[in-house]
């Protein structure tokens, strides 16, 4: 049971993953039915003594599986076109945070309220707590409000890393020179897991991503506290 729930994506927290979940089961079902029809031609031919010498041309046939394919390219296509649209989309975003990759740790800032930025390590694994995440638990999290739209613009100072967060649908090189943004919103409060989704040297695995997503209220208690 645990590897096959290592086969699937993880549990949706923002709505742009529930539709990248629905796309994904959506053109699995369409791939299984066709993979089932193929299958029930391939034995059926197999099986039967059927022959036909003088058969040279089905135009009717031909006509068939040219159009048929088609029309199931456009069924695919469709919701897929929607779902890119929705990625791309900026809905006028409430909160605006910035992050910069380093070799090997990200920084943070928050310009929207007063100047709050901070840098964010992964904790080394003699120093963790029972209940942490070993090579997943930073010492400074990510903290937004949830049901809230959220910008995020990234960036980097060495190499190209990239900002992921599965559960949110949201992956973006940061590249130096050059700033990238994202936007998502967040559907429930919890912990969410990154990592950084480009190979940036030796220490490419350990500078992970840890975003803590709370209430409104809580969130407005802890920017007049940061310090």
């Amino acid at each position: 049971m645990a590897t096959w729930s290592m086969l699937n994506f993880q549990n949706s927290s923002s709505p742009i993953m529930e539709q990248m979940i629905f796309f994904h089961d959506f053109t699995l079902l369409i791939l299984l039915l066709i993979i089932i029809f193929i299958t029930y031609l391939m034995t059926n031919l197999f099986i039967n003594k059927f022959i036909n010498l003088f058969l040279m041309e089905e135009q009717m046939i031909e006509l068939i599986w040219t159009i048929l394919p088609s029309i199931i390219l456009i069924f695919i296509a469709l919701p897929s076109l929607k779902l890119l649209y929705l990625l791309d989309e900026n809905n006028k975003p409430v909160i605006t945070i910035k992050t910069t990759g380093h070799q090997w740790y990200w920084s943070y800032e928050y310009s929207d309220f007063k100047k709050i930025n901070f840098d964010s390590f992964m904790i080394p694994s003699n120093n963790l707590n029972i209940n942490n995440f070993r090579l997943l638990e930073v010492d400074n999290r990510v903290v937004l409000p949830m049901k809230t739209q959220i910008r995020i613009l990234i960036s980097a100072t060495d190499v190209i890393h990239s900002w992921t967060i599965p559960s949110l649908c949201v992956k973006a090189d940061a590249i130096p020179g050059r700033l990238n943004q994202a936007n998502f919103l967040i559907n429930r409060p919890g912990l969410f897991f990154g990592q950084c989704s480009e190979i940036c040297g030796t220490n490419h695995s350990f500078m992970p991503i840890t975003l803590e997503s709370i209430n409104s209220n809580y969130f407005i208690y802890w920017i007049k506290n940061f310090y």
